[in-house]
């Protein structure tokens, strides 16, 4: 088991455009469907899988391309210490004076640790003060406990 890390720091707008974070139906609209229907999912099934925005399911960064891999690990303890380190770059930034606070953000990382030593995966968002929203994640690979067919992109 081994673990990869990404990060998406963009407008919270973008964000929150939820159809291009979550994969495409495994089966397409019938042809009989309204045409903007079929339109539209033939754009998310194009953009899901290339788009570097955060999936709705954190094991889906798997499926991504592999350039959006920021970091991998064999030790759980080393992938929270690089979620730690990217809490730290945003700290002064968080919008919330309770995101900022150094002993709870310290307790998320401890917590990433954990779940991740047990093969779980790791999320963490934050609002920044100005309009943007940096997304943090460690994924667990080889195998994924919540989707273990999706393939690891690097190792």
């Amino acid at each position: 088991m081994h673990h990869h890390g990404y990060l998406w720091t963009g407008p919270k707008e973008r964000f929150d455009n939820e159809a291009l974070r979550r994969p495409p139906h495994p089966e397409p609209p019938p042809a009989e469907s309204r045409p903007e229907l079929i339109l539209r999912y033939r754009e998310v099934a194009a953009e899901f899988p290339t788009s570097d925005l955060p999936p709705l399911e954190t094991a889906y960064w798997l499926v991504k391309p592999r350039s959006l891999v920021r970091g991998t690990w064999d030790e759980a303890k080393e992938a929270a210490g690089w979620l730690g380190e990217r809490l730290s770059e945003y700290t002064p930034r968080f919008a919330s004076a309770r995101d900022r606070d150094t002993t709870r953000l310290a307790r998320l990382v401890n917590a990433a640790a954990d779940q991740l030593h047990s093969g779980a995966d790791v999320s963490y968002g934050f609002y920044l003060e100005r309009p943007s929203y940096p997304s943090l994640a460690v994924v667990t690979c080889s195998p994924n406990r919540s989707h273990p067919e999706l393939e690891c992109p690097v190792r």
